[in-house]
């Protein structure tokens, strides 16, 4: 039984006086405090989630127009900035670490009524797949506790999953919100590069890192993201939006639907084989024009994206030397020695890896050997999308190549919970929107079907999910 409506429902029922914010905003804190044991949330902001329920309601009752989500609790990353809590991104180095502003997205949300209720828990800076890489604990699978929710937003998408909020912000730079819905049987969105704002989220790779939503339908994303789209003075990387991505008209008949040859491979797992060929099926069914296509570089983007990735981490982490905010050390004499102290003790074991590799591949004697060599295979890469959206309108395949896999599996092998991501990079790398879409289960844990689109094409994704979602 879901324990929310439709955003828009909700938005609407406390505009009219069916139910007030105050009242949204207590039943999301007190799901959160039942469901405790999933390790979704690193904290609460109650006080400042009340004040604002009381300060929309009062808009209401004298008769104000209080904004397209009125009263909606949301729960957003903790690599967000937001008031009300600590922003911590799960790493020790930022502990007791309050934002002095807001970021963007939240700004935009808040303006339009939504309340964020709390901050979810994910790896470390983002680093993971699992949320194994949080300096605080890992994120339980809502459908196997003894599973992860996968990451790096695996506390948002077990929140929507959980039900705890009806929607959830996540950030993906290689498949982190896209992975964990899938892991967990919810929608989650990764627009295209640029589309909204990155300012005031911490960063990650900065050619990479883009944020979305997650939440129950396919419907709740594109209002989401038609409030948080759109060019931001504060960050000179965003792009012009196209109109209202909340009208999403038409089906799939006609609709050419490229599945992508170079995922179903022997690595991937016979139960999401099946769910993702099924899913197929269902839209050749409804009318699509299924075809397979190949990207002969795809195989190449894992290594790509380990190269690139934690290069910009490398340059991205630096800012944390204990010297301006976040962890310090008293007990250093030197400068040199704060440094050191303040990142051995801040920084977790897959952060202090990333930033190795990527100062190694930036360093002179391999810049041209690795980073120089991935980013050419990069734009080989891009152009083999680019080719391939001349013959199709939408790309398939699964997100991942297996379900939500043991917590502990993969943690102490870096490299097997690296090959997790490699049907999500790809993506990430030349900066096209894609969307995890609940399609079926394996077992008894659920696989996500991954729709790709071409660049700029967001609102076309969202209603070729939308017409999938109601089909299936």
């Amino acid at each position: 039984m879901n324990q929310w409506p439709s955003i828009t429902e909700l938005a609407s029922d406390v505009a009219s006086g069916k139910v007030t914010a105050s009242e949204l905003v207590q039943k999301s804190l007190s799901l959160i405090q039942k469901h405790q044991e999933f390790q979704a949330i690193i904290s609460t902001m109650e006080k400042r989630a009340i004040q604002r329920a009381q300060e929309i309601d009062a808009r209401i009752s004298q008769g104000k127009n209080a904004g397209r989500l009125a009263g909606v609790p949301f729960i957003a990353k903790d690599n967000f900035l937001v008031f009300g809590t600590q922003t911590t991104a799960a790493s020790n180095i930022l502990k007791g670490f309050e934002a002095p502003y807001q970021a963007t997205v939240i700004e935009k949300l808040e303006a339009e009524g939504a309340i964020c209720v709390a901050k979810a828990n994910l790896d470390a800076f983002a680093h993971g797949a699992s949320t194994e890489n949080s300096d605080y604990f890992t994120t339980k699978n809502p459908h196997d506790t003894s599973k992860v929710a996968g990451g790096s937003s695996g506390g948002s998408a077990a929140s929507v999953a959980l039900q705890l909020a009806p929607f959830a912000l996540g950030t993906d730079t290689g498949g982190s919100i896209r992975q964990p819905a899938s892991f967990c049987g919810v929608v989650g969105l990764k627009p295209t590069y640029g589309l909204v704002s990155r300012s005031g989220v911490i960063a990650m790779a900065s050619s990479t890192d883009v944020i979305g939503p997650i939440t129950a339908n396919v419907a709740d994303a594109a209002l989401v993201l038609d409030i948080i789209a759109g060019q931001d003075q504060l960050d000179g990387t965003t792009i012009e939006r196209q109109s209202a991505y909340t009208q999403l008209e038409g089906n799939l008949s006609g609709k050419k639907i490229g599945v992508i040859k170079e995922y179903f491979g022997p690595g991937l797992e016979a139960g999401v084989k099946t769910a993702v060929q099924h899913a197929i099926d269902q839209m050749r069914q409804a009318g699509a024009v299924v075809s397979e296509v190949s990207l002969p570089t795809l195989p190449l983007a894992l290594a790509v994206y380990y190269i690139v990735c934690p290069a910009e981490v490398s340059s991205n982490l630096a800012r944390y030397d204990g010297q301006r905010f976040g962890h310090a050390t008293v007990e250093a004499s030197t400068l040199d020695e704060s440094y050191e102290q303040a990142r051995q003790q801040g920084f977790g074991s897959e952060a202090k890896r990333r930033i190795m590799t990527g100062a190694y591949v930036l360093s002179s004697g391999y810049y041209d050997a690795y980073y120089k060599k991935a980013q050419t295979v990069r734009t080989k890469l891009m152009n083999e999308f680019n080719e391939v959206f001349k013959q199709v309108d939408f790309l398939v395949g699964p997100v991942a190549p297996t379900v939500a896999f043991d917590i502990g599996k993969n943690s102490e092998d870096p490299l097997a919970m690296y090959l997790g991501d490699i049907m999500s990079v790809g993506v990430s790398l030349v900066g096209v929107p894609a969307i995890s879409v609940p399609c079926g289960f394996a077992g008894s844990l659920p696989v996500g079907l991954q729709i790709i689109a071409p660049q700029k094409k967001d609102k076309e994704l969202l209603a070729v999910a939308k017409a999938y979602e109601e089909f299936a």
